[in-house]
């Protein structure tokens, strides 16, 4: 039997020599490259904590100590260690979600997968243990990544107030978070890493003064009281001890040995600890290791020997975006280009090849990219700033009150928009046509295929006085769907075909082929629809209301909350116009939503072509004050 099948919790872990130690860490290593190769997943970020998470099962007592990961993408090694060691449904349906889960283990505290938070949260427990009399340890593992966003310093703030307050910080130093870390912090981790540590420094000179005669001991004494001006010169760890924070490291993050004596001493310490330990992203593979993109921060399902994609996948809306943003870029010198510490995940991989001077990474810090936007942009250029959609409600603030209060020209391009799939609840961008739906001046752009995507994005790099927001799915973009008339803004992907045609069906973005579908189906019923894409879903189009009064029922479908959604929009705008036409909205619950593939969850919230059908057919007849035809009639939550 393997040193891994043994372990069902921590605890298993005790009675291990450390040469058996150094076994399991190779069997975990192979265990993740052989599984996640299946499924996809965070690879490289968890073949990096191996050695660290044993040390820290084996030093802290979890679930009674309460060890959070900043983001939880690395967590893999930690659900191995907690008894979850069926990995054959990673990040799909009913399987092991990719993020802790507090669903599938007490050892899980904290779901969120948006980085910087991890500190905050370990402040909150700690100062909740304190006040509850609770003698337990709070552990709060966060990236140098992380570490870039504003939160993380906040968060340090204020657990630096508290000397007698236990908290742990496991700085996990791999200089990457997607991508190599950038930024001033960076910079100041690359220093300690590359510097002999003055705890080490002071110790040989202990020894050599402690056998000095008479006043060996006194200078040693005055040496180690001018220690903050020491510390400057041989390892410049002030930073974070200036804040009152005691500072371990760097430490050996593959040397399980070393990081259990630190973190000994951390846990013994009793106030606010730093362990800063250094590890390799990736390490143990090759492949992980040769691949200086993002050594392999996630995969999609791959050959475990080689590291290659099993399948070629076909264009995706990233690279779409990735390609046009690159010819608008020639055109147009005052574009420039800002990511939040994701170059390549948001496709603006070849415009910084090409342009190198006119991207801009502001790390893990989506408030500062915005409000550096708008100052961009005030300055006489144009930036886009390409984010996933679930982290621009991060800076919502900044682009209500700085972007669009001072009229800036500024693109935001939501990636990842919509049901997302396999990373879960906190990755869904189901929020964002709600929230920017309150931001005045604001204009908000929906594709329906690469197309599209193309021509809006020019349209929205053209406005110069107000914030514009082009947002799209994740995956394959699908073929065309073409056009067969223009109302207004809109364009009219099918014709009803009669005078006084049933339904309008709005369609928002990737989902027209969904409504399309609906329609057909609704066709065999002998009910006529019309089916529109709006393109601009903000403002309302103002011939969208005229249009309706023409129906006898307007239908609206959107991969979005239906809270506060386009659907929403557009039924305030037919009562401003004093048109009275019955309006269903469908979209997506205001609910979590679990992991799963995107057509899975879709299907699940009833956003489907068949779904959609059955519920206008079931409300067309009621209107008409007879039943539904058998098998299509029914109500569902996804009407109002």
């Amino acid at each position: 039997m393997s040193l891994l099948t043994g372990v069902s919790g921590p605890r298993d872990l005790d009675g291990l020599t450390p040469e058996e130690l150094v076994e399991l860490a190779g069997e975990i290593r192979a265990f993740l490259i052989q599984e996640v190769s299946k499924t996809g997943g965070h690879l490289g970020p968890n073949l990096g904590v191996v050695e660290l998470t044993i040390a820290l099962h084996r030093v802290f007592e979890s679930p009674a100590d309460r060890v959070l990961w900043d983001t939880g993408h690395q967590s893999y090694v930690h659900k191995l260690l907690t008894g979850r060691q069926d990995f054959s449904g990673l990040r799909t349906r009913d399987g092991l979600s990719g993020y802790p889960s507090r669903q599938e283990s007490e050892h899980d505290v904290i779901e969120n997968s948006h980085a910087s938070t991890v500190l905050g949260w370990a402040d909150g427990l700690a100062k909740a243990n304190q006040l509850r009399g609770i003698d337990r340890h709070v552990v709060a593992v966060t990236g140098d990544g992380a570490l870039t966003g504003g939160m993380a310093w906040e968060a340090l703030n204020n657990i630096a107030g508290a000397k007698d307050r236990p908290l742990v910080i496991v700085v996990n130093d791999n200089e990457r978070s997607y991508a190599p870390t950038i930024g001033g912090l960076a910079n100041h981790l690359a220093t300690l890493r590359t510097t002999d540590g003055y705890e080490r420094w002071l110790e040989r000179g202990r020894q050599v003064l402690n056998r000095t005669p008479v006043v060996g001991r006194q200078l040693y004494g005055t040496l180690h009281g001018a220690k903050k001006g020491l510390k400057d010169v041989i390892a410049p760890q002030g930073m974070f001890e200036d804040l009152g924070i005691k500072y371990l490291g760097p430490i050996d993050g593959h040397d399980i040995q070393a990081l259990e004596s630190a973190l000994q001493r951390a846990k013994r310490f009793g106030g606010p600890v730093i362990v800063h330990c250094l590890t390799e992203k990736g390490r143990g593979y090759q492949p992980a290791r040769d691949d200086q993109a993002d050594q392999f921060h996630a995969v999609g399902v791959i050959h475990p020997d080689t590291g290659l994609p099993v399948s070629a996948s076909g264009a995706d809306w990233t690279s779409v975006f990735g390609d046009e943003i690159v010819r608008i870029g020639r055109e147009r010198p005052d574009l420039v280009a800002i990511t939040a510490a994701m170059l390549r995940p948001v496709g603006l991989k070849r415009f910084a090849e090409e342009f190198p001077e006119r991207v801009f990474d502001v790390g893990i810090a989506e408030q500062h990219g915005a409000v550096s936007a708008a100052g961009l942009a005030t300055g006489g250029l144009h930036p886009v700033f390409a984010v996933y959609a679930t982290f621009l409600n991060r800076a919502f603030d900044q682009l209500l009150m700085d972007v669009a209060l001072h009229r800036c020209g500024v693109t935001f391009v939501l990636d990842r928009a919509g049901i997302t799939g396999p990373d879960g609840a906190s990755h869904h961008g189901m929020w964002d046509m709600s929230i920017l739906q309150v931001v005045p001046g604001l204009r908000l752009a929906a594709p329906r295929d690469a197309d599209q995507l193309r021509a809006q994005l020019r349209e929205a790099v053209e406005v110069k006085d107000a914030p514009t927001v082009v947002r799209y799915s994740r995956g394959k973009v699908g073929t065309p769907v073409p056009a067969v008339g223009r109302i207004g803004g809109m364009d009219v992907l099918r014709e009803a075909g009669s005078d006084r045609p049933d339904v309008l069906l709005v369609s928002v973005g990737a989902l027209a082929p969904v409504c399309l579908e609906a329609a057909d189906l609704l066709d065999r019923q002998g009910i006529s629809a019309t089916v529109v894409d709006p393109r601009w879903v903000k403002p309302v189009d103002p011939e969208l209301p005229a249009l309706a009064a023409e129906h006898r029922v307007i239908v609206t479908v959107e991969d979005n909350s239906r809270a506060g959604g386009v659907g929403s929009a557009i039924a305030q705008a037919l009562r401003d116009a004093d048109v009275e036409v019955p309006l269903r909205d469908f979209g997506i619950p205001e609910r979590f939503l679990d992991h799963g593939s995107r057509n899975e969850v879709l299907a699940e919230v009833g956003l489907t072509g068949p779904d959609i059908a059955r519920q206008v057919t079931g409300l067309v007849a009621r209107l008409e004050g007879r039943l539904a035809p058998a098998g299509l009639g029914g109500d569902s939550a996804h009407h109002v």
